[in-house]
């Protein structure tokens, strides 16, 4: 389980809690003079253990994601990369990440989660990571609310869940972390 806070509560996050914390997404940009940017020695320095790319919300083209993955991985930092469509994560797998989340943008922050929705796109985004990056982990995203959501996504392959709107917006966050642990 990793956390994956806003850029402002990141430093806060990663030093209180045992949890790992991620960003939510960084820039691939040099260190330096660079205002607005977030770079890797910055969230880094902030005590994250790495960062989300290419979210459906912060797209980024092929080639800065795998700019920003070696990025990272030149830091000792793991990139979570997100895809969209099992033809994005097929591609974007060949960059190696060390997680690829397959989120069917359509489906992010809904009520129905992909795995039950579209369980296709998991099983086919897993048999396509596999295929070109077999020590690539896949996580299954958008719309994953509880324990039979996560249960549904491991049986379709995957090896995690990435969740934000289910706990986010939850009345008792901790109870719904635990419900999604309940999961695996």
């Amino acid at each position: 389980m990793a956390i994956a806070p806003s850029t402002p509560d990141l430093g806060r996050v990663a030093a209180e809690t045992d949890a790992p914390a991620v960003a939510q997404h960084f820039d691939p940009v040099d260190a330096g003079a660079r205002t607005g940017s977030t770079p890797a020695e910055s969230i880094r320095s902030a005590g994250a253990r790495g960062s989300l790319l290419n979210h459906s919300e912060h797209p980024l083209d092929g080639p800065s994601v795998e700019d920003a993955v070696q990025r990272l991985e030149a830091l000792g930092l793991v990139a979570v990369v997100c895809a969209g469509t099992v033809d994005r994560a097929r591609a974007l797998a060949a960059i190696e990440p060390a997680y690829l989340a397959i989120e069917p943008p359509e489906l992010i922050g809904g009520d129905r989660a992909v795995s039950t929705a579209r369980p296709e796109v998991v099983s086919e985004t897993v048999l396509a990571v596999r295929r070109v990056a077999p020590g690539t982990r896949v996580l299954c995203g958008a719309g994953v609310h509880d324990r039979r959501d996560v249960r549904r996504a491991i049986e379709l392959g995957s090896e995690g869940v990435l969740v934000a709107s289910a706990v986010a917006r939850a009345p008792d966050p901790g109870r719904a972390i635990e419900e999604l642990l309940a999961g695996f």
